[in-house]
C-alpha cells in the first residue's frame, strides 16, 4: 500500500516547498470558505499556478471548503467549486454535508470529509460510504485501537493527523473566539483565544499566584507511534500547519518523509534519535502523541507557553544558482554573519557549507546579514538550487 504524506501550504511558496521536500500531496486554502482565513491564500490563479507545479513533481492539490455553513455562505459554492475543477484541482475537503454533495454530483473532484466532522466510529465510516464520498479524515480524538477497529471495517481512504496544532476544543469546534473577539472560528476567524496568557484573581481582584493558566493543547507529533500507524490501512499521513513557515514545513516534511520511506524499505525505524534531530531544527511548541495513546491526562496534554523560545536557526532560502559562474543568490530570512557555522538543508540532504564572502545587489561586501528578505550573493562550488535552505548549523549533521 501506497502512503500518501499530506503537508499544509499558506501560499504558493510553501506549497512549492512542500513538494519539493518529500509531500505527495498539499493542502491549501483558497480566498473563500476556508477556516484558515488569517493565512496567506490562494486566488485562482494561484491554485491553477500550484496545481501546475505539483502535477508536474507527481503530487495532488487539496482545497479546503472547510467552514460550518450558514444560509448566506450558500450563494456561489457551485461556481467556486467548478472553478477549482478547471484549475486542476484533485479533491474537496469539507464539514458541510451540502458541499460534498455538490462535489459529487457537480465535478469530478474527491470528496473529502474534512475532521470537523468529528468521524471516530466505523457506523459513520458506513454512512459516508453510502453517501459515496472518497476519503474521510478521522477526528484528532482517535485512539490507536480505534484506528485498528475503524480502518479493518471501511473500504473508504482513511485520513489521519500526525503532526502540528490541536485545537483544544473537540474537532476544532470552538466559540471562544466568537465570544471574545467576535472572530467566528467555525467560519475562518479563530483568534487562537486558547493560546493568550490568563492571570487568575480573587474576588478582590487580588492575584493568585505569579504564573498564567494556559488553555492550549500541545502539538501533535505521532513519530513514536508512527509504526504502529504505517500497519494499518491508512491511505493519508496529514501534516497540520498552513500557518507555519515555509522552514518548519520543510523540516516536519522532510523527516516525515524518511521515516515513511523507511519504514516501507525496511519494515521498521533503526534509530528515531535521527528524526528528532531533525524536527527540533523547525519551530515545535512542546509535542504529545494526543489521543493515540490511552490514558493521557490533562496536564500531559495542556502546553507550558512559558518553555516556548522561537528558533531563529532559518537564515535564507536560496532563489537561484549559476552554474557558469557558480554565483548563489539568497533572500535573507534572519540574522547571521559571516563565520557562523552554517548549513544547506535540501531536498537532497542536509550539508555544511561556508560562506567566505558575501555581497549585496549594489556590490559591496556585507559583513552581518540584518535585513530581512534582502537579497544577498555569494559563490558556491557546490551547486545548490532555487528553495535550498541556508541554516545555522548548530548541532551535528544528519
Amino acid at each position: 500500500m501506497k502512503f500518501e504524506l499530506l503537508a499544509p501550504a499558506g501560499d504558493l511558496e510553501k506549497l512549492k516547498v512542500a513538494v519539493l521536500y518529500g509531500a505527495d500531496a498539499v493542502f491549501i486554502g483558497g480566498e473563500r470558505f476556508s477556516l484558515r482565513s488569517r493565512a496567506s491564500n490562494f486566488t485562482l490563479k494561484d491554485i491553477e499556478e500550484g496545481c501546475l507545479f505539483a502535477h508536474r513533481h507527481h503530487a495532488k492539490v487539496h482545497v479546503t471548503c472547510n467552514i460550518v455553513m450558514h444560509e448566506v455562505d450558500i450563494e456561489g459554492i457551485e461556481d467556486y467549486l467548478k472553478a477549482l475543477e478547471r484549475a486542476g484541482v484533485d479533491a474537496i475537503i469539507a464539514s458541510s454535508l451540502a458541499i460534498l454533495k455538490l462535489v459529487k454530483e457537480k465535478t469530478k473532484m474527491e470528496a473529502h470529509a474534512s475532521t470537523q466532522l468529528s468521524v471516530l466510529n466505523s457506523g459513520a465510516m458506513e454512512f459516508f460510504e453510502s453517501f459515496h464520498i472518497d476519503r474521510v479524515v478521522l477526528g484528532r480524538e482517535v485512539s490507536l485501537e480505534e484506528l485498528r477497529m475503524i480502518s479493518s471495517k471501511t473500504s473508504l481512504d482513511l485520513e489521519v493527523f500526525i503532526h502540528g496544532g490541536m485545537c483544544t476544543s473537540y474537532s476544532g469546534r470552538c466559540m471562544m473566539s466568537n465570544y471574545m473577539t467576535y472572530r467566528d472560528a467555525n467560519r475562518g476567524g479563530c483568534a487562537h483565544s486558547c493560546r493568550w496568557k490568563y492571570f487568575l484573581f480573587d474576588e478582590e481582584k487580588h492575584p493568585l499566584g505569579s504564573t498564567y493558566l494556559s488553555m492550549s493543547s500541545k502539538d501533535l507529533s505521532v513519530m513514536s507511534v508512527l509504526p504502529q500507524l504505517l500497519k494499518l490501512k491508512i491511505a493519508s499521513f496529514k501534516i497540520e500547519g498552513r500557518m507555519k513557515s515555509l522552514h518548519y514545513i520543510a523540516c516536519v516534511v522532510f523527516a516525515y518523509r524518511k521515516m515513511i520511506d523507511e519504514y516501507v524499505r525496511t519494515k521498521k525505524i533503526e534509530d528515531f534519535s535521527v528524526y528528532e534531530k531533525m524536527l527540533a531544527k523547525a519551530e515545535n511548541r512542546e509535542t504529545s502523541t494526543g489521543f493515540l495513546k490511552e490514558g493521557v491526562t490533562l496536564s500531559e496534554q495542556l502546553t507550558n507557553l512559558d518553555e516556548q523560545t522561537p528558533l531563529k536557526n532559518f537564515v535564507g532560502i536560496i532563489l537561484d544558482y549559476d552554474t557558469a559562474t557558480q554565483r548563489v543568490t539568497l533572500e535573507q530570512r534572519n540574522y547571521f554573519s559571516l563565520g557562523q557555522k552554517l548549513e544547506i538543508f535540501s531536498p537532497r540532504g542536509i550539508f555544511p557549507i561556508k560562506i567566505t564572502a558575501l555581497f549585496d545587489e549594489e556590490g559591496n561586501e556585507v559583513k552581518e546579514a540584518r535585513h530581512a528578505q534582502q537579497k544577498l550573493y555569494f559563490d558556491s562550488e557546490i551547486p545548490l538550487c532555487a528553495y535550498d535552505i541556508l541554516r545555522l548549523d548548530d548541532s551535528a549533521n544528519f
